[in-house]
Parts: structure tokens; C-alpha cells; sequence
């Protein structure tokens, strides 16, 4: 959850990630805590919020990674 976590501090809150990708804080602390990942339909959303900082493959490499060895 590095990526995740590091996703909340370029945003500077789970509160600002949350409105940026259009859910609520509790979503973020949610995968934070709980899930310990983000639901792949919303890793694009935080990759464009972070202006690339946060990649999707950083943040799901289970999904992701493989997309990008198979293009």
C-alpha cells in the first residue's frame, strides 16, 4: 500500500484523494486498512490525480503489470 500511501500525500490528505477521484474518505482509509488494495477502476483515476507520480501499475501490480508485458 506504499502506492496508495503515496498517492494521500502528494494530495495531502486521504480527504483531498477521496474528492479528487470522486468517493468518500472513508473509501481511502478503507483500502488503507481493510481492503489493502485499491479497486482497479479507480487506480486510473488516482494515476491522473497524482499527475503520474502514483502509476496504476504501482498501485494494482497484479492487474496492471501484466497489461503493460503483454502490449
Amino acid at each position: 500500500m506504499k502506492a496508495l500511501h503515496k498517492a494521500v500525500s502528494i494530495l495531502g490528505s486521504q480527504s483531498a484523494l477521496a474528492r479528487a477521484i470522486s468517493v468518500k474518505q472513508q473509501n481511502i482509509w478503507s483500502w488503507l486498512h481493510i481492503a489493502r488494495k485499491v479497486p482497479a477502476e479507480y487506480c486510473l483515476a488516482i494515476e491522473k490525480a497524482t499527475q503520474g507520480k502514483v502509476r496504476r501499475e504501482d498501485l494494482r501490480p497484479d492487474i496492471f503489470a501484466e497489461e503493460k508485458n503483454n502490449a
